[in-house]
């Protein structure tokens, strides 16, 4: 405002004129007030005190801008609030430190710091003269969970879980006695991301068990009276009991080779220093038997023999007089049973079939790979390749095949002929068919039998022994005076066998009763190779009765 005076000399009269400006002044910097909620881990900001002409526009993040609707759709709850003469205004807003727009830092263990750098943008009307409010807002957080332990077990195994959650693993733990180092995460520990499992069998060495149950009778000693479920614990149809002793924390120097059922001669199956397997029929080693209504209940006992108990019990006693105080007795007692239900039939069903064959392995990759191939000439240097089928020959020719044992060097191995047969199609059970070679033998109802070849080393064989060689001449099946025309199919079975200990069988290399179907112990693998395929030309005249036999 600016105002101005005139004095008249002679009527000594003042006046005056008043002249109004207008004048602007940039609004006062005012931070805002940062109220932090660590257990709701959330910021909450509060920027004023303004007039009523002054309107939030948006907000600047390090990364974005937001306008005050987009800030409300996530999650933000921007409000603006009034004085209670409704003269002045604030704007409240409140940012979850769980926002990607929210820094987070880990100083140090279990303490956290969280940073929002934001730009308030306002704007003043009607001028539309806008201006903005910077400010950076942190928190701290101690954010330090304990770890927590959670357990349980199934048939086979404990298991042991511990959640660290945002810690670092900064403890030690002991599987049972012995420090979790890493041979022995490597056999138990499975880790997840904030936790690690520790799967423990019962049958570990760092499983310890206890009794649930002691008593202290008269004589100052303590029995373990243990019942436990299946498997430490079964009973069979057929009238025999298993049961599994295990040394418990209460008897630390028991031996338990050395427990017996109520009759002493019956002693563990099997034992170690931590189990001792009992294995027993209901009518032996003591067990009694009773009639409960309708049930039989077999019942025994695992113990210590009485010589042996007396001889720990005094030994505590000693002890007991000796140092002047209380000495635990531990002395071990498990009670088994079983019940079986009386008048009950259980029916069994079973089904026989003929069988058409003897049984057979099915053919198989590995190691051991077997081949049959048809030799060219007798050299048995050149062969027919798989192009060539089928290969054309006259009846009475001969036909040289090989058997080949491959992609193995181990001289210890040989490749025994234990059956090959001829067939009219692919399928080695069909019908009618010839054999061949029965038992690593040649058929002796066959006219013109099979000839073995004797096998050398030389540049392509380099063991003999995974080799056989034998000559078959070209025949044919006839039925009635039909023309023998076609094909025939030969197919061989062949045993592997320890060359070191021949035991009889095709193994033996000697001729076997074809009616005895015993193998030597030897043999230990059994292949079917590939079928080789020959096709017939030619005529011959045969004997009208004959239906499935090998012509003369």
């Amino acid at each position: 405002m600016l105002e101005l005076l005139w004095i008249e000399e002679v009527a000594h009269e003042d006046t005056r004129y008043k002249v109004l400006f207008p004048i602007t002044t940039p609004p006062m910097a005012r931070p805002p007030q940062v109220h932090t909620v660590p257990e709701q881990a959330v910021f909450v900001l509060e920027l004023g005190t303004f007039n009523l002409d002054v309107e939030l526009l948006n907000i600047t993040f390090p990364t974005m801008v937001l306008t005050v609707a987009e800030c409300n759709a996530r999650g933000f709850n921007v409000q603006e609030q009034r004085s209670l003469d409704n003269t002045l205004k604030t704007f409240r807003m409140e940012v979850p430190f769980s926002d990607p727009l929210v820094f987070k830092e880990v100083v140090e263990q279990g303490v956290t710091t969280f940073t929002l750098q934001l730009l308030y943008g306002l704007v003043v009307f009607p001028e539309y003269a806008p201006f903005s409010h910077s400010a950076v807002v942190d928190a701290v957080l101690l954010d330090i969970v304990p770890p927590s332990v959670t357990g349980n077990c199934d048939q086979e195994n404990f298991h042991i879980t511990v959640d660290y959650s945002n810690q670092e693993p900064f403890f030690v733990v002991l599987v049972g006695k012995r420090l979790l180092n890493h041979e022995l995460a490597q056999q138990y520990l499975t880790e997840g991301d904030a936790d690690f499992t520790i799967t423990l069998p019962f049958s570990s060495p760092d499983a310890v068990f206890e009794s649930v149950h002691s008593s202290i009778n008269t004589e100052s000693r303590s029995d373990s009276d243990m019942s436990f479920a299946p498997p430490l614990q079964e009973c069979f149809s057929n009238g025999t009991m298993t049961a599994l002793a295990v040394k418990v924390e209460s008897a630390p120097n028991l031996n338990p080779g050395q427990l017996t059922l109520s009759d002493p001669a019956c002693g563990p199956t099997y034992s170690d220093d931590r189990f001792a397997y009992f294995h027993f029929t209901v009518n032996s080693c003591g067990t009694t038997r009773k009639f409960i209504n309708n049930v039989m209940l077999y019942e025994n006992e695992i113990s210590l023999p009485d010589e042996l108990e007396r001889l720990v019990f005094y030994f505590f006693l000693f002890l007991h007089q000796l140092l002047n105080t209380f000495a635990y007795i531990p002395l071990f007692r498990l009670k088994v049973s079983c019940y079986y239900v009386v008048n009950i039939t259980r029916t069994l069903a079973f089904l026989t079939r003929p069988r058409d064959n003897e049984p057979f392995a099915e053919t198989g990759t590995g190691r051991l790979m077997v081949r049959m191939r048809l030799a060219q000439d007798a050299s048995y240097n050149t062969f027919y390749q798989e192009e060539d089928y089928p290969v054309v020959k006259y009846l009475k020719q001969p036909l040289h095949f090989e058997v080949e044992l491959t992609r193995s060097s181990d001289p210890k191995v040989v490749l025994m002929l234990d059956h090959c047969w001829a067939t009219l199609n692919e399928d080695r059970d069909s019908r009618p068919r010839w054999n061949l070679i029965i038992n690593g033998c040649e058929n002796p109802e066959d006219p013109y039998r099979v000839v073995f070849h004797p096998v050398v080393a030389d540049a392509r064989v380099h063991f003999p022994p995974h080799v056989k060689r034998f000559e078959v001449h070209m025949f044919s099946f006839a039925e009635d005076a039909v023309e023998p025309r076609g094909q025939v199919f030969v197919h061989c079975d062949v045993v592997i066998c320890d060359a070191s200990s021949p035991a009889g069988g095709p193994c033996s290399g000697q001729c076997v009763n074809q009616d005895n179907p015993k193998r030597g112990r030897s043999c230990f693998m059994l292949f079917r190779p590939c079928r080789t395929i020959t096709e017939l030309m030619g005529s011959l005249s045969l004997n009208r009765s004959t239906t499935c036999q090998r012509p003369l």
